[in-house]
């Protein structure tokens, strides 16, 4: 089988435990308003490569992995190509390879990416907004889906990172952070809630791709102001 890739990172160390090789697969459902990567929107931007091609790439890295580290999927959204996803699976497990999925949730439950979620050692799921309004705003995409796979993980106890991308007046604050915890806590799968900050080093790519730019003007997020709120959301995650 054939999947689509659109680039890789050959050792990452922010895209779950330990060090991990990083597959970004090609085409997103989200039009995040702070996307910087728009270049993986489409699935035509990705280059087209075979399961056994992929894996033999990921394997090479194997003397860096360690106990705790592995490949990472991330996109682009990865359970879009989840059936490519399950077939890697079966060739990376009696590699002793493990994989993380890196989600939106943007994406149909399906049997092929219930199975990807499954067979992950851990699951880092983006969650974008806290309601249908914003996440429509923002993403041109509803919450509902991405709802829907949070249970899920949580039914199948698997293990679950959140991440949240704060933007300078958008999400910035205290009373954001709080309407995002009403929607997790009380999740046994969360292990913690990751805040990232915005920034601007993929606003280049949006004059690249001749694509609008909606927050063209707001400045980056600075670290101060992002570990302060990261340390109310520690300290309010039940």
């Amino acid at each position: 089988m054939k999947g689509y890739i659109h680039s890789f990172e050959s050792l990452a160390a922010v895209d779950g435990e330990g060090v991990r090789c990083a597959v970004f697969l090609a085409g997103c459902p989200l039009r995040c308003a702070y996307c910087h990567n728009p270049d993986t929107w489409q699935i035509s931007a990705g280059k087209e490569m075979d399961v056994e091609t992929l894996v033999k790439k990921i394997a090479r890295f194997k003397p860096y992995f360690g106990e705790d580290g592995g490949v990472t999927f991330s996109g682009g959204e990865p359970l879009l190509q989840a059936e490519f996803i399950n077939e890697a699976a079966e060739l990376l497990g009696p590699l002793g390879i493990n994989y993380v999925i890196d989600t939106s949730g943007a994406v149909g439950l399906t049997d092929a990416a219930k199975r990807a979620l499954n067979n992950a050692r851990l699951v880092i799921l983006d969650l974008k907004f806290w309601d249908e309004e914003s996440y429509t705003k923002y993403t041109g995409h509803g919450i509902g889906d991405t709802l829907k796979i949070l249970r899920y993980l949580n039914e199948t106890g698997k293990r679950t990172w959140i991440r949240t991308v704060v933007v300078p007046g958008i999400n910035d604050n205290e009373e954001s952070m709080s309407r995002y915890l009403e929607v997790v806590n009380g999740i046994n799968c969360i292990e913690r809630y990751e805040l990232l900050a915005f920034h601007t080093m993929g606003f280049y790519k949006y004059t690249e791709l001749g694509v609008e730019n909606r927050l063209k003007d707001i400045s980056p997020l600075g670290i101060k102001e992002k570990d302060k709120l990261q340390e109310f959301v520690n300290k309010n995650l039940k």
